[in-house]
């Protein structure tokens, strides 16, 4: 993590019509959200993938990186200019970004699948696979405890 800090990966970018990539994740994850005319999310549901909880307020939400920046960071992403970091921080094509639980998410905070799980056993199969799916897209590299962490996930499909 030598030199790591998540200002180097610029995120809640602009998404057009004055909304940033949070509000456009709260948006797609949730439903019947209302936004207000600045784009925040005035109302919905949303319901966390991680633990199943079911919430009405975007305040009791997080955006999680599935591959944390601190992550990507450690695997590859240090070398990357700060435009490919911005791009990792605000994907929003590959299984990237999700709107779960606050709490829940700080638990995670930078931490790969051999040191944290979901809480929610029935997603572990989905979280291995988008794991994989970003890691190989962005080229980052994966430890034999990651490894053998997802594996056994991965088992579960």
């Amino acid at each position: 993590m030598d030199g790591y800090s998540r200002e180097k990966f610029p995120h809640w970018d602009s998404q057009g019509s004055g909304c940033d990539t949070r509000e456009v994740v709260l948006k797609r994850d949730g439903k019947d959200v209302k936004t207000d005319k600045d784009c925040k999310a005035t109302s919905g549901t949303w319901t966390s993938i991680y633990d199943g909880e079911t919430w009405t307020k975007a305040t009791d939400l997080d955006i999680d990186h599935m591959v944390p920046l601190g992550q990507a960071w450690a695997s590859g992403a240090k070398t990357w200019t700060t435009e490919k970091r911005e791009q990792f921080a605000n994907d929003l094509t590959r299984p990237q970004l999700f709107a779960v639980t606050d709490n829940v998410n700080q638990q995670k905070s930078d931490k790969a699948p051999d040191q944290w799980k979901p809480p929610l056993v029935s997603f572990w199969c989905t979280y291995a696979t988008d794991w994989i799916v970003v890691k190989h897209y962005y080229g980052l590299t994966v430890t034999e405890g990651e490894k053998t962490a997802l594996t056994d996930m991965l088992r579960r499909c």
